[in-house]
């Protein structure tokens, strides 16, 4: 195998479905991914590839500086798609900490090994940071978020991702390392972890269990389905130019109420519920803290340069990712006990 990536967080969300993709097509690649399997790392999300011949698994911690030195010595890959993070808001604000020592300190530290291993040839190697439209902050006033929007980080999250993307802006201008950048808007779809609002309410819609709604539900997301991120992902690594930005959305844009109704919809049609029996199950909360109004990605760049765009309608996407949760209980009863419910008891439990 003549290229090998190595892919962190791939056993969460988003990186198995970027981990599946390149397995499945590019066979003469090596795929390795390097996930520390926390909470939300979960390798039943790739039972079916793990067999593949070109894939291998490493459980590592990114916050480990002298383990990632080893394995990138020792594996010496083409290059690094960097998908391993903390990601949830709610939980940056109980622990901010843990988001600063994985998004931050854990991307250094693979700053620090790629520059190691790589020492000499930056320029056949490539670094690739995964990040999110949270670091631009909160749109008001209309427009889009594009690539030169300067960043405005309101939550612990989002500023440990921002400082993240500085970093390796940093050793690109400082060292000469080759990379490049994508921010992407929400995404839903197979294999979510139920904290988020998606799979979340799937979830309680079925339980019927409250679905608690921050504030009014107003916030306003754009959303993409991450099988149409892995496939962005995929275009960037090959085809993006170096040290540039490609932000990466579904021009989607939902308030939050109004996503949850259709949810609510779709899931009476798939349970045989009377119409607007899941609505029922609405329960307004108070808004976080720092809860950023709207999000809208300007994706005409990777469009433009990359030819790269949405695959989905977000309703069809919808359908699609409620039959998957519907039709995989066994993976959802696995991840929504233990920790997890505690932490569902600290956040919603008492609202």
């Amino acid at each position: 195998m003549k290229h090998t990536v190595l892919i962190t967080g791939g056993a969460g969300f988003i990186g198995s479905h970027v981990v599946r993709l390149f397995v499945r097509k590019y066979p003469d690649y090596h795929i390795i991914n390097l996930d520390n399997l926390t909470y939300a790392g979960n390798l039943a999300n790739l039972t079916d590839i793990e067999a593949e011949p070109n894939y291998t698994f490493l459980k590592a911690d990114i916050t480990n500086a002298s383990q990632m030195e080893e394995l990138m010595l020792k594996h010496r890959p083409n290059g690094v798609i960097h998908l391993a993070a903390e990601s949830h808001v709610d939980r940056s604000i109980t622990n901010p900490m843990e988001f600063i020592m994985t998004n931050v300190v854990g991307t250094v530290n693979l700053l620090n090994a790629a520059r190691k291993a790589w020492s000499g040839v930056f320029d056949q190697h490539r670094f690739y940071h995964v990040s999110t439209d949270e670091v631009y902050g909160s749109l008001h006033d209309g427009g889009f978020f594009t690539e030169e929007t300067p960043y405005d980080p309101q939550s612990p999250y989002s500023a440990s991702k921002a400082s993240s993307d500085h970093f390796v802006r940093a050793y690109g201008n400082t060292y000469g390392l080759d990379y490049v950048i994508s921010n992407c808007s929400n995404n839903y779809g197979p294999n979510q972890f139920p904290e988020k609002l998606i799979p979340l309410f799937i979830h309680n819609i079925r339980q019927n269990k409250p679905l608690p709604v921050y504030g009014k539900g107003e916030n306003v997301r754009d959303w993409l389905y991450v099988i149409d991120h892995a496939a962005a992902i995929d275009v960037v690594y090959h085809n993006g130019k170096n040290r540039e930005t490609y932000n990466i959305g579904g021009f989607n844009e939902w308030k939050n109420i109004d996503l949850i109704h259709l949810l609510c919809q779709v899931m009476d049609q798939k349970l045989g519920r009377s119409k607007g029996e899941s609505a029922g199950l609405i329960t307004y909360v108070k808004d976080r803290a720092g809860h950023d109004l709207r999000y809208a990605i300007d994706a005409n760049k990777i469009m433009n340069e990359l030819g790269w765009k949405p695959s989905l309608q977000f309703e069809e996407g919808i359908v699609r990712t409620v039959d998957w949760y519907l039709q995989n209980e066994v993976w959802l009863q696995q991840v929504t006990s233990g920790a997890y419910q505690q932490y569902y008891e600290e956040h919603y439990g008492n609202r």
